[in-house]
């Protein structure tokens, strides 16, 4: 893990730029301040630093993150596949950014199955990550990625594993902040309003327990 950080991921201050924007304009409007939020795969933690509610919880098998958590970010090191630290019931917003194309299909079938037992009934799961209908030439850039996935494909996904997807965006961020788009907020947030975003290949997909 020290390796792919320092290669593919290495630290980049406009990742918490583009987070705090995207928590501000996008996703604070579904976390309450009593909300409980669990990031899987929180990296450097620039999501769940941003994001404001009552408890945060965040996992990475990085046993790096802690020191890039803000004070009262619980840390947890270890595969998303089991969330032996997160009680049943527990958590109303569950987030997932560049995650699941790193996991088999059987990995994030556990996965699923994890968050099914630790949501609240009402809880959502989050995911943004790449869209291979619009990436497909740069998808296996990265080595670690193993499964791919189009907003299609994981709305079925989905669906077969217990959820039911309430929203989904095809295009809802450039590949990654290498793109030419600059990483400025206000820039972000015109993107986000945007009926047009001919650079968009990340997907972004929100649903709920089905049944």
């Amino acid at each position: 893990m020290e390796e792919y950080h320092s290669t593919r991921l290495p630290h980049d201050a406009r990742r918490n730029t583009l987070w705090k924007t995207l928590c501000e304009a996008h996703f604070q409007k579904f976390v309450k301040p009593d909300h409980t939020v669990l990031e899987l795969g929180c990296g450097y933690g620039e999501f769940i630093n941003n994001i404001r509610c009552g408890k945060k919880i965040a996992m990475d098998r990085w046993a790096g993150i802690a020191e890039h958590l803000e004070p009262g970010v619980q840390a947890l090191v270890g595969e998303i596949t089991r969330l032996d630290g997160v009680a049943s019931r527990s958590v109303d917003f569950v987030f997932a950014s560049n995650i699941f194309e790193h996991l088999s299909q059987a990995e994030l079938a556990e996965t699923l199955r994890e968050v099914k037992r630790v949501l609240r009934p009402g809880g959502t799961l989050h995911i943004v990550q790449p869209n291979y209908r619009f990436c497909y030439a740069e998808y296996f850039d990265d080595y670690t990625h193993v499964t791919v996935y189009s907003d299609r494909s994981l709305t079925d996904f989905l669906g077969v594993n217990g959820f039911r997807v309430l929203e989904c965006q095809p295009r809802f961020l450039p590949l990654t902040i290498k793109s030419r788009m600059p990483v400025i907020p206000a820039l972000i947030k015109a993107y986000l309003m945007s009926p047009l975003r001919p650079l968009g290949k990340q997907m972004y997909l929100r649903a709920e327990l089905a049944g």
